[in-house]
């Protein structure tokens, strides 16, 4: 009776030109289904034992699923699940890794997408969604780690109209939403970019996530769009944006493999730090990440802060972290149904993708505040900062200098706007005195 499985496949798979339902994003390619949530238990070892399931001929995992959307569940996946996911992106598909795409959750406003450790993880992609109409889905999360979004629901004509897909007993479906919806199409749109190029890795597949995903349309009345420090544009609820398949696929046909990946441990705080009722703790941390040593992290992916802190109310708890190129990231915004005085966070690894590409030399700023109507108190026991990415990264210099020359031509527009509207109101006084 779960059709969910059917309708995440024919999304990504449903045959082309037979008048049945759609089509799928990959028309070519082959799904293979895993009856994984259907148990009376779920278990470290059916999870791990899933998404290890046969990791040379499975190219792509597509997960719709994750922790309890209730606002209040910090989770995510364990030992044996952990070193599955590990296995696979070192070892899956000849050792280019496996891909796994993740739903964002659909836990809305009351949630954040970094308290679940699955689509937090810097081997998944994390996907949101958002309307046909460019805005913000009720049961989007946002969270600093979401790296793309695909559409899933439409708004303007008919409220209810989701995904067109396959259903179960032969029918078709029109209500196929949330961000179970928006995966299986990032899923597609990544088997689109492995027939165009099979020796993609599954870093090569995040890079050019970053670089193809558009803003075009998407907006959210709290997340303005930003700029990071290299002029890679994001957002806190749509990460880089929507994907676009067909920049994807062509980029994907040339691209060179991204250089091999180093990991530096940019710093520790390790003193315990009272989080004040009113007002922010601030903390730095000034690193060289690990400049002269052979892990050197010159050009960044993924940036974690490992955090143990805990609170009399953990859902009043707010995370942001800057970079020193001026990056902020909201690793924890307020969950109003998480009311947790005990557990806190432990070791919790809060991710970003927001600083891709950046230099991590410098001083890297953390800031903890709460929240909410009645005062609170809170500890931090730790702050470690974990640098991910690259000594080289061949693209992000034409980035920059195409980032810079916008902006040159930008500052030259608002010089002759500003040029003109001096000319006008020296014209209109002229022309008042005559």
């Amino acid at each position: 009776f779960q059709s969910h499985g059917t309708r995440c496949a024919g999304e990504v798979s449903a045959a082309a030109n037979n008048n049945i339902c759609g089509v799928g994003v990959a028309y070519n390619s082959k799904v293979a289904g895993i009856r994984m949530l259907d148990q009376p238990f779920m278990t470290d070892i059916i999870e791990a034992s899933s998404i290890s399931h046969m990791p040379q001929l499975i190219d792509i995992y597509s997960a719709s699923w994750g922790p309890t959307d209730n606002g209040k569940t910090v989770d995510g996946p364990r030992e044996l699940t952990l070193q599955a996911m590990a296995d696979g992106v070192n070892k899956g598909r000849g050792g280019k890794g496996s891909i796994y795409v993740w739903a964002s959750g659909d836990g809305g406003s009351y949630d954040d997408c970094n308290c679940d450790g699955y689509a937090s993880s810097m081997w998944t992609i994390s996907i949101n969604s958002a309307i046909n109409d460019g805005r913000t889905a009720l049961y989007d999360e946002s969270c600093s780690s979401t790296l793309a979004s695909t559409f899933s629901n439409g708004r303007k004509r008919n409220p209810e109209a989701g995904v067109a897909t396959t259903d179960l007993y032969g029918n078709c479906t029109l209500r196929h939403s949330g961000t179970s919806a928006a995966a299986p199409e990032a899923a597609g749109v990544f088997a689109l970019a492995l027939e165009a190029n099979l020796g993609l890795t599954w870093r090569d597949m995040q890079h050019l996530t970053v670089l193809t995903s558009k803003r075009n349309q998407l907006h959210d009345e709290v997340h303005q769009w930003r700029r990071n420090g290299v002029g890679l544009e994001f957002n806190h609820l749509f990460g880089y944006g929507v994907l676009d398949a067909g920049a994807m696929v062509k980029m994907a046909k040339d691209w060179k493999t991204v250089p091999e990946r180093f990991h530096c441990v940019g710093g520790s705080v390790q003193d315990p730090e009272k989080i004040p009722p009113t007002g922010k703790l601030v903390l730095t941390l000034t690193t060289d990440a690990c400049e002269g040593k052979e892990n050197f992290v010159r050009y960044l992916e993924h940036v974690q802060a490992v955090i143990t802190v805990n609170a009399t109310r953990r859902g009043d708890l707010n995370i942001n972290m800057t970079s020193p190129m001026g990056t902020k990231s909201i690793l924890l915004s307020r969950r109003p149904r998480d009311d947790d005085s005990k557990v806190g966070f432990d070791k919790w690894p809060f991710m970003t993708t927001h600083t891709w590409g950046e230099d991590a030399r410098g001083t890297w700023t953390l800031e903890l505040g709460f929240v909410g109507s009645a005062p609170q108190k809170g500890v931090l026991k730790e702050w470690t900062l974990m640098l991910h990415g690259t000594q080289s990264a061949p693209y992000i210099d034409q980035v920059v200098r195409d980032y810079q020359s916008k902006l040159a031509m930008s500052k030259k527009e608002e010089l002759e706007e500003e040029l003109d509207e001096a000319v006008e109101r020296s014209l209109k006084s002229i022309l008042r005195e005559n």
